[in-house]
């Protein structure tokens, strides 16, 4: 871990050498590690250990963007140089670009020592674990065991100067037979609370159950989501309409729609950076403090999430502290998402249901249409026939096309339990509760 001093030390560097009205700098380091492994066996133990500089220059309204790994002083002045070349290169805008004032950040335990010192044997014992749950069932078994440490340091002309350390650990394992396979996954900012054995016993359990899978005609079911697919949904929902940009632009949901209802009164979503539950940052990447912002409350639109330049459109705003790494065409999006709980178990969920699908999760998922919030994708490592009550077959993977927002109105009932589930890369996180949802439109078949 390089720690704050030396990440100050490249930003102070940068910011010396500037000559632009305003200067930004960015610095992430990273410790990565990660332990593959398929057919039952270990194949790849890989650490890397990186640095990334990015430097926005402003020149007016003109602004210029320039990223480097390498952080000696002489990289640092050219990455400067560069920065201010492009920005002159552009046109001017409307208005002039106006970087964040310094404000009070609050510090924010993200950081396990666990994790960071987490070493190859510690992953290789994980993954020993869901092995031996494989071979002793004539299983498959694939996945990967990484550990992460990243630094955050936001510094700018303007006296900005915010830093953040966290850790995380992530497992996750595809099991399989000739024609069947299971899906289990699980995170935490402490290795120590990864339960890989329990991983291993999940996907497992569903590699066995779902052998001789049937096929079962399109149409709309009702359906049961497990975290991971409800989570699938809450991350496109952010991507295609939570952010001040795609409002702005007319791209999403809640254009013309805040203060109205969009989903079901049992549902409510809001973002909270602060909370230790997802992957908690206390500020954004222009080094503004997060703000926990109320989304969608008890089915009602209230608003999206700003970073500076989205606020500066509008009003009275001020950016809620959701700036995404410069530049970027989605604009802010809120990337520490809750989805509220309900009162049921999955097994109740189960009991309750005359006919209808469990979903494990899905895979591939792609935007239809974005301001109706329709997305296609498959089910994938776990799909179920649920017939009287109980869970009667397993099944085909299925293609689904459906409105998100209608699911979250169709919503009958949501878990007691919430799971954080993480995106492949950066510091997304999405704590949500298993749903079920009556109406869920399959569009296509397949044969495996």
């Amino acid at each position: 871990m390089a720690g704050r001093a030396e990440l100050q030390a490249i930003a102070e560097t940068a910011l010396r050498a500037a000559q632009a009205d305003q200067t930004e700098v960015l610095v992430v380091a990273q410790d990565l590690s990660l332990t593959r492994f398929a057919e039952n066996s270990i194949h790849q133990n890989v650490t890397e250990k990186n640095a990334m500089v990015r430097v926005r220059s402003v020149l007016g309204s003109r602004v210029g963007v320039a990223s480097t790994t390498d952080v000696s002083k002489d990289s640092l002045q050219d990455l400067v140089r560069r920065a201010e070349t492009i920005a002159a290169l552009q046109q001017e805008k409307p208005t002039a670009v106006v970087l964040p004032e310094p404000a009070e950040t609050v510090a924010v335990d993200a950081y396990s020592e666990a994790t960071a010192a987490c070493t190859p044997e510690t992953r290789a014992r994980g993954v020993e674990a869901i092995l031996k749950l494989s071979k002793s069932n004539d299983l498959l078994a694939s996945g990967a065991y990484s550990t992460r440490v990243e630094e955050t340091l936001v510094s700018n002309s303007k006296g900005v100067s915010a830093y953040h350390r966290g850790t995380m650990g992530s497992l996750m394992t595809v099991i399989m037979s000739p024609d069947s396979s299971g899906y289990a996954a699980d995170a935490a900012q402490d290795v120590s609370n990864i339960d890989a054995a329990e991983v291993g016993r999940i996907a497992v359990d569903k590699a066995l159950q779902s052998r001789t899978p049937m096929a079962l005609e399109p149409g709309a079911y009702t359906v049961i989501l497990e975290e991971e697919a409800v989570a699938d949904m809450i991350f496109y929902l952010s991507f295609l309409g939570l952010g001040a940009l795609s409002v702005q632009e007319g791209r999403s949901f809640m254009a013309g729609r805040i203060g109205e209802k969009v989903a079901g009164e049992n549902i409510t979503l809001w973002d909270d950076g602060f909370d230790r539950r997802g992957i908690a940052h206390p500020f954004d990447y222009e080094g503004v403090p997060k703000q926990k912002v109320m989304l969608i409350e008890n089915g009602i639109a209230l608003g999206p999430v700003y970073d500076t330049e989205t606020a500066a459109r509008e009003p009275g705003k001020r950016s809620t502290g959701h700036g995404l790494p410069a530049p970027n065409t989605m604009g802010p999006i809120p990337i520490n998402l809750f989805l509220n709980t309900g009162s049921a178990s999955i097994e109740e969920m189960i009991a309750s249901t005359e006919r209808g699908i469990y979903v494990t999760r899905f895979h591939y998922v792609n935007p239809v249409h974005p301001v109706k919030t329709i997305i296609t994708g498959m089910t994938r490592d776990g799909t179920f026939l649920v017939e009287n009550g109980k869970i009667s077959r397993p099944l085909k993977n299925l293609r689904f096309t459906q409105s998100i927002l209608e699911t979250l109105s169709n919503t009958e009932q949501l878990s007691r339990e919430l799971k954080m589930v993480t995106m492949q890369y950066g510091s997304f996180s999405c704590c949500v509760p298993a749903i079920k949802a009556h109406g869920f439109t399959f569009t296509g078949a397949t044969e495996f």
